[in-house]
């Protein structure tokens, strides 16, 4: 008969941003010990709340099941000598499967005779197993800080306080750093009390009577909820903010939530600092009208129930009046410091000690930016508002404001840039240059600060890697491949004819003034393959095929939009209605680049022809080749493909009537050239080879 588990960790109010991850670890490690110990079971759900973290395993059995299989051993002329002889090999088999030699038998496996054994193992009733078992599972949890206490050497993200261990209506008993297992769970700290849980499906219902709602999901659908009903009823827009929103179920066992006001003076502050504010100081819900502006409200979320709601109310609008007068204060100062004075500072701020300050790496993004515009050919007008929005483009860093909320960087200098009377155009793209912030952030919309990004971005990933500084597994301390992912977004995002080595020489130019720790080439190299996994990455999220995707990289990807459209037209081609088609298509480019391979040049002398057919497609070629490059060029490989499709006739013909591998050398070497030619055009698009069909 199955019974279910409940194994209850009580601890001491754990910060919010580890709950989730500790419920989804016991979870996951219970369900591989109940594997691995061949006991089995239903569904486990994971519950957790600031002071508790929780598993319920349905319909556990009561035994392990029994274990009766044969186990392969040592071959035969390992495991015997001349003599018959068991070796230490067979010996040592024998142990590890609690067997005698007498009882091996032997098998033939591809040709090879083994040792085998029977290993047979009658199940252990699991309430024997759970003590240690539940115990492991435990002390073996590992979180992003830990802590020691008393003069137990376990570390654990918080204090034990009290364990509950059910096996259906039996405790199972174990004991951590001095805690006994039990059945007596505890309530909320302030509206509860201990509670007995009977029986582990009893668990969820006894402490919800004791207000504690132990169900992540119930918890955040009431936070929810109560949100929801707040804004229909006052005709708000309240923004709830995902990581916001996680945070704060975390925060609490028995959620209500609760508005205040502030006073509307404070809205003459940017509303971006007053949400910064609220959101990161005091975990308040923003409230904004229709058209998104922020109105004089927030919305919390209190850990009881509604008794005294006002006075609550009364305290947290007490609290954020500091707050805002805080950020009041700073924004006034900060108005008081002049562009020049702010930029001169940042000589004082080290940015890496082999990369120097955040001056010089100011100076390096003005000498990139100057290199892109004018490989982009951009005019008089935008190069100098990209030279200008790039020598001033961190000089909030020193700032108040951004001292204390640093997520704000680049919002305020766009802010005070404006209210300096610098151009529209530079201000805003101070605040452009840091997009994408994060993946899904839109790139800058202006052509200003796309290309102040762009510079900013690729110094900072070229000289960590002029340093040995590249991400492996995952570490990446400088969010590189975060800077990269972005860089590939603006430049398609844009349309910008910008091949990633001309990006990759105009930076290393740079830093090559300060003298570069690494081998040129070497770093070159080492850009370019990291890039292409990032490559990789937006041609996957385009649901592009991955035979596709390395079809159309194995031909390079220098040019971000061409392998972007080459991956579009394969894609298109090799789908629906077309695709039988498209197969005999590169089927007959595929017999080329295959033979083209043992081509020494592609130099063609028409007068070695021996046969019609060659002339025939040497002349197909020739008609299409131009038009192909061409298409290629201008970003629309799916008119490519259709004139390559147009040689499918004259190269199977040619194939028909010629012996490419001809005795005669001259003629042999000249049909060579003839298919690299031909192939030199296909691999403009892609390996077709690659393709799975």
């Amino acid at each position: 008969m199955a019974k279910d588990l409940l194994l209850e960790i009580g601890l001491e109010e754990v910060p919010a941003r580890f709950v989730r991850g500790a419920m989804n670890q016991l979870k996951e490690k219970a369900a591989k010990w109940l594997e691995t110990s061949r006991i089995a079971h239903g569904e486990i759900e994971a519950y957790g709340t600031p002071r508790r973290i929780a598993i319920l395993v349905r319909g556990v059995e009561e035994k392990q099941a029994d274990v009766n299989e044969e186990v392969k051993g040592p071959s035969r002329k390992i495991a015997q000598n001349e003599q018959g002889e068991w070796s230490k090999a067979a010996l040592g088999f024998a142990r590890s499967q609690g067997v005698e030699p007498s009882d091996f038998f032997f098998k033939e496996v591809g040709g090879v005779e083994y040792i085998y054994a029977n290993k047979s193992s009658i199940g252990t009733v699991t309430a024997d197993v759970l003590p240690e078992g539940l115990t492991t599972l435990i002390t073996s949890m590992s979180f992003p800080k830990n802590m020691r206490w008393g003069n137990y050497d376990l570390r654990f993200v918080r204090p034990i306080k009290w364990l509950v261990a059910l096996f259906g209506e039996e405790i199972v008993p174990m004991e951590i750093t001095a805690v006994q297992s039990g059945r007596t769970s505890r309530g909320h700290r302030f509206l509860g009390a201990e509670t007995d849980i009977p029986a582990p499906a009893d668990y969820v219902s006894r402490l919800k009577e004791q207000h504690v709602i132990v169900d992540v999901a119930e918890r955040e659908s009431l936070i929810v909820g109560q949100i929801n009903a707040l804004s229909a009823e006052k005709n708000w827009h309240i923004a709830i903010k995902e990581d916001l929103l996680e945070e704060v179920v975390f925060l609490v066992e028995y959620p209500n939530a609760l508005f205040g006001t502030f006073d509307e003076s404070f809205l003459n502050i940017p509303q971006e600092v007053l949400i910064t504010s609220m959101r990161e100081h005091q975990r308040y819900f923003p409230v904004l009208d229709g058209s998104g502006k922020l109105l004089p409200f927030f919305v919390t979320v209190r850990n009881g129930d509604r008794t005294s709601i006002e006075n609550v109310a009364k305290g947290n609008e007490k609290v954020l009046r500091a707050r805002l007068s805080d950020a009041k204060f700073f924004y006034a100062e900060d108005q008081k410091l002049a562009i020049n004075d702010a930029l001169a500072k940042l000589d004082s701020i080290v940015y890496h000690e082999e990369l120097g300050t955040v001056a010089d790496k100011v100076r390096r993004i003005v000498a990139t930016t100057g290199k892109l515009t004018a490989a982009l050919g951009l005019d008089k007008q935008a190069s100098e508002d990209a030279a200008r929005s790039a020598a001033i483009c961190k000089f909030d860093l020193v700032t108040q404001m951004v001292y204390e909320f640093p997520e704000l960087q680049g919002i305020m200098g766009e802010d005070y840039a404006r209210k300096a009377g610098e151009r529209e155009t530079v201000a805003k793209a101070i605040n452009e240059h840091y997009q994408p912030r994060f993946a899904g952030d839109r790139a800058p919309a202006s052509i200003v600060g796309a290309i102040v990004s762009l510079a900013d971005k690729i110094d900072t990933i070229v000289g960590c890697f002029s340093i040995g500084i590249i991400p492996t597994g995952s570490q990446d301390p400088y969010a590189l491949r975060r800077q990269a992912a972005g860089i590939v977004q603006i430049v398609l995002a844009h349309g910008m004819k910008l091949p990633l080595h001309t990006l990759f020489d105009l930076a290393l130019d740079v830093h090559s003034a300060r003298g570069l720790k690494r081998n040129v080439d070497e770093v070159r190299k080492d850009l370019y393959e990291f890039f292409g996994l990032r490559v990789k990455n937006v041609l996957a999220e385009q649901s592009i095929r991955y035979d596709v995707v390395d079809a159309v990289m194995a031909v390079g990807y220098n040019d971000l939009r061409q392998t972007v459209d080459r991956a579009a037209a394969v894609t298109a081609a090799a789908a629906g209605d077309r695709r039988e088609e498209f197969k005999t298509v590169v089927d007959a480019l595929g017999r080329v680049c295959n033979l083209a391979a043992k081509a020494a040049s592609n130099e063609v002398n028409p007068q070695l022809f021996a046969d019609d057919s060659e002339g025939v497609l040497y002349r197909a070629w020739q008609s299409v080749s131009d038009r192909v490059n061409e298409r290629v060029e201008q970003g629309d490989a799916a008119a490519a493909i259709s004139e390559l499709a147009g040689l499918k006739a004259p190269i199977n013909a040619y194939f028909d009537r010629v012996m490419v591998m001809a005795e005669d050398e001259a003629v042999r070497k000249n049909r060579l050239a003839t298919l690299a030619s031909i192939a030199g055009s296909v691999n403009r698009i892609a390996d077709f080879s690659k393709l799975v069909w």
